[in-house]
């Protein structure tokens, strides 16, 4: 009974032994880590095994200060970058309005230049479809006329008008079937006259009308 209390014993020693020494390597390599400062109570283990023990230091007032300090000027700097890159976006944005602006006006300004041209070419086109009715209108009006009286008015004509009007009075015959009465007016014309015009009509290709 009693060599049984004694390896009882034995076995308790050994594994408070154990635990010791588990705790004491633990507090080594925490402090090793800095994560604690277990200088004071491992000093006679360090120089056990012949080394210094590890010390964190007190950190003073200052230190603190001074700690707190660099961790404000780290932010402040931050903060400054932040703005330095809100002002760089803002004038690329103020860069990219004015490109737009001047695109926009651009684009107003070629407008209207389309638009101009083309009631420019509306007042052409309408000019000649007016100048077309105009035409027909009074190629009617002298086919309707006595032969002499016709070509006693277009005698004060110039050219063009004339041939403007015959050719108008041709296809005016062509298109209802009816005879044409411009070689008739051209034979009553002054010969040399009749002979230029004639002339004209063959060598000018049909104005618009």
């Amino acid at each position: 009974m009693a060599g049984q209390e004694k390896w009882i014993l034995g076995k308790v020693i050994v594994l408070l032994l154990l635990i010791i020494a588990l705790a004491g390597g633990g507090l080594i390599w925490f402090d090793y880590l800095n994560v604690i400062d277990a200088k004071t109570l491992l000093s006679p283990l360090y120089r056990f095994i012949g080394k210094d023990g590890r010390s964190q230091g007190i950190a003073q007032a200052d230190e603190v200060l001074s700690l707190d300090a660099e961790r404000l000027a780290v932010r402040l700097e931050a903060l400054e970058l932040r703005e330095l890159e809100l002002e760089k976006q803002e004038q690329d944005l103020h860069g990219r309005r004015g490109e737009i602006e001047q695109m926009a006006q651009e684009l107003e300004e070629r407008q209207k230049a389309l638009d101009e041209r083309e009631k420019s070419f509306n007042d052409i086109v309408q000019a000649a479809e007016n100048k077309g009715r105009n035409v027909e209108q009074y190629a009617r009006y002298l086919t309707g006329m006595p032969p002499q009286s016709a070509v006693g008015i277009m005698a004060q004509m110039d050219d063009q008008n004339i041939i403007d009007v015959l050719r108008k009075t041709e296809e005016i015959a062509q298109a209802e079937g009816t005879a044409s009465i411009v070689s008739f007016w051209l034979s009553l014309m002054d010969p040399i006259r009749a002979a230029e015009l004639q002339r004209k009509m063959a060598g000018r290709p049909p104005s618009l009308n």
